[in-house]
């Protein structure tokens, strides 16, 4: 006798069934077979999806099995199939959820692994990050991520099954970005659990260790994506200098208010990117 269906939460042999569900319930809303790209808006980047492409349809995270509803201010907890000035089937995700919920790991890679099952065979991953390096960026500057350090002390893979993470953020995706953007430089994006944003002795460290940005999200996404096969492009918005480098506190509301800022540049550069893919 078949057992009974998976939930949010569930622990199943197969990490994706709760996926492929989500993905047939997605089609169905949007009415679009298959995806090319999908894009995941952190805080402060929800207002420049307008730029992307045309609106198929948008509905509720909550109306696909599997997705919780938003926690954060930022994140519209909505999914909209997108179609592109390129012809291509982009799904964007206005929102994520992090690892900081207490949710757990699988809430929080259900969204990319949705996305893969639904066709994306590229995943764009963009965030609001602390910038680490404020002798040489600026905030409201988007910076690609080249790289990553995991601290939130969980990985979205388990058993014995062995990802190789040597190049988790695509050098060719990268590439064809500063085909669009040709000033925008790149970094190592340093992933903190939260909610707490980090203490200045930890900024210090990550500095030692050769970050360049930090923030609560985004890499246990992209190990999931790669898990799954598909390409990865991160980009952060650096909205504020890390603790202590420059001698101010730090909150929510100010990276949101760089994300209203930066918006339309945002969107634009976005479509740029996703009109090359």
């Amino acid at each position: 006798m078949d057992g009974p269906a998976s939930t949010l939460g569930e622990v199943t042999n197969d990490p994706y069934a709760l996926a492929t569900d989500a993905a047939t319930a997605l089609r169905s809303a949007t009415g679009v077979e298959s995806f090319d790209v999908a894009l995941v808006m952190g805080s402060g980047w929800v207002p420049a999806a307008d730029a992307i492409g045309e609106t198929v349809a948008e509905i509720p995270v909550t109306d696909l099995p599997g997705f919780a509803p938003p926690a954060v201010a930022g994140h519209a907890g909505r999914v909209r199939a997108v179609r592109t000035e390129s012809g291509k089937n982009a799904l964007i995700f206005l929102g994520r959820t992090h690892l900081y919920e207490g949710r757990g790991v699988e809430p929080v890679v259900h969204g990319v692994r949705t996305a893969v099952r639904a066709g994306a065979r590229t995943v764009v991953l963009t965030n609001a990050a602390g910038g680490l390096r404020p002798e040489t960026q600026e905030v409201g500057e988007a910076v690609l991520i080249s790289d990553h350090i995991n601290l939130t002390g969980a990985n979205p893979i388990t058993g014995a099954t062995f990802v190789d993470l040597t190049e988790v953020y695509s050098r060719r995706l990268r590439d064809l970005v500063r085909g669009v953007e040709p000033t925008m430089t790149e970094g190592v994006y340093v992933a903190f659990r939260g909610p707490t944003y980090e203490t200045p002795a930890e900024i210090q460290m990550c500095r030692v260790l050769g970050g360049d940005m930090v923030g609560m999200s985004t890499v246990l996404e992209a190990v999931a994506a790669r898990e799954a096969g598909a390409e990865v492009l991160g980009i952060s918005l650096v909205t504020n200098p890390g603790a202590g480098l420059v001698g101010k506190p730090l909150n929510h509301e100010e990276v949101l208010q760089v994300g209203r800022t930066t918006a339309a540049r945002m969107g634009v550069l976005l479509a740029g990117i996703v009109n090359k893919l």
